[in-house]
């Protein structure tokens, strides 16, 4: 087994493969099945990300997939919400913009500094705990049509834009504040 091919690996490129499985069944109006798979693919989430650490298994290319099937899973699900009518465009502008923000002051950061690493802040991890949260809400609305559900949905929208738009501020600084110590 290459360096690279080890189970929390795995995990991970499952995740990717299930995005876009979790698009299509979003597009096709296959609410539950969309929230069978996305429940799924978290699951993929914790799973690897327990494996690396508790077994020694973490790699750097699954600390490069890692972040990058999150994203494209979130990225997707978002988009489909909003093509389906589900969530506010706004809200998917601004989940999009925070994330190409972050990742062209990275791009930046690697280009003119000495920076390599950018680990995740507290403010960013519950950030995308409320972008999932908030997407398996609205998904669960889609799904079962509860009014519960709806209402729970919408006010959702409020603390993830929140920290969504604080977390891109935080990183901006802590990108600021280490690029100069460095």
């Amino acid at each position: 087994m290459t360096q690279w091919l080890t189970l929390p690996n795995l995990f991970t490129l499952s995740r990717l493969l299930l995005a876009p499985v979790i698009v299509g069944a979003i597009l096709n109006r296959r609410a539950f099945a969309a929230l069978c798979i996305f429940a799924v693919a978290a699951a993929t989430d914790l799973i690897d990300g327990y494996l690396a650490r508790h077994f020694g298994a973490a790699t750097a290319s699954g600390a490069f997939l890692d972040p990058i099937a999150d994203k494209l899973l979130l990225t997707g699900v978002y988009l489909a919400l909003a093509l389906a009518g589900s969530v506010p465009w706004w809200l998917v502008c601004v989940i999009f913009g925070r994330d190409l923000l972050i990742l062209g002051a990275s791009a930046v950061a690697l280009v003119a500094t000495k920076l390599r690493a950018f680990p995740p802040s507290i403010w960013g991890k519950a950030s995308t705990f409320f972008q999932i949260l908030t997407a398996v809400a609205f998904l669960g609305r889609d799904a079962f049509g509860w009014p519960l559900l709806a209402t729970f949905s919408e006010a959702l929208i409020w603390p993830t834009l929140a920290l969504t738009v604080w977390s891109g501020i935080d990183y901006g600084w802590r990108g600021v504040r280490r690029s100069r110590m460095d």
